[in-house]
């Protein structure tokens, strides 16, 4: 992969260095904006598998500070975004409750990195997306996902009470934004082929 250079809110890979396409997971717990981010972004129709909440899921699935939620993805959200030419991102959102884990080793497969959105008021509930991925060793930003009357807290904090470590980008977002989503889908690119240069370096240093 090509070197990233940090310059703000450009994507500063020369053309022909980019893969033709990319996988993204975008995780996080149940509600928290999966489906919404996907659906907004998406350039093709989206693929969604969601089914309507029943009684059958009362204290199964914890509904607190999102009691109007009327459904939920029982599978995956899958939608697709042309970033240049020779840049496609698939987006895989997964999931958000523990009785759906199973699926995820399938659709973390040949992903490049993902997106963990959570909402400050329930940030509990994006805990197993995060662990999920730092035992994976798959390269993560953790996504603020702007909700009405959501509290408002700087990035340190959340990363606080996250447990974050450092080199985890912290990010404010709106799924309802589509030029909030590419931004943070942009960034999630950015920090996954720094991560990948900086070991490519290591390595031929080792080598060397």
């Amino acid at each position: 992969m090509s070197r990233i250079v940090p310059t703000g809110k450009t994507f500063p890979l020369a053309a022909d260095d980019l893969p033709q396409a990319v996988k993204i997971l975008v995780a996080g717990g149940f509600g928290t904006g999966k489906t919404t981010l996907v659906s907004t972004i998406s350039e093709i129709t989206p693929f969604h598998t969601e089914e309507t909440l029943t009684r059958a899921s009362i204290g199964i699935d914890d509904t607190s500070g999102i009691e109007l939620k009327a459904t939920t993805t029982v599978a995956m959200d899958f939608g697709r975004i042309s970033i240049r030419d020779r840049l496609d991102l698939f987006l895989f959102g997964t999931p958000g409750q523990d009785r759906f884990w199973f699926m995820w080793d399938e659709l973390a497969a040949g992903a490049l990195c993902a997106v963990v959105l959570v909402d400050t008021r329930r940030l509990t509930v994006s805990f197993p997306s995060i662990d999920y991925f730092e035992r994976r060793g798959l390269p993560f930003v953790v996504a603020v996902n702007s909700f009405a009357g959501s509290r408002t807290y700087p990035v340190e904090t959340v990363r606080a009470a996250l447990d974050l470590n450092d080199d985890v980008p912290v990010l404010i977002c709106d799924a309802r934004q589509r030029k909030s989503v590419k931004e943070l889908l942009i960034s999630a690119l950015q920090h996954a082929l720094t991560l990948e240069e900086r070991a490519s370096s290591t390595a031929r240093a080792a080598l060397s």
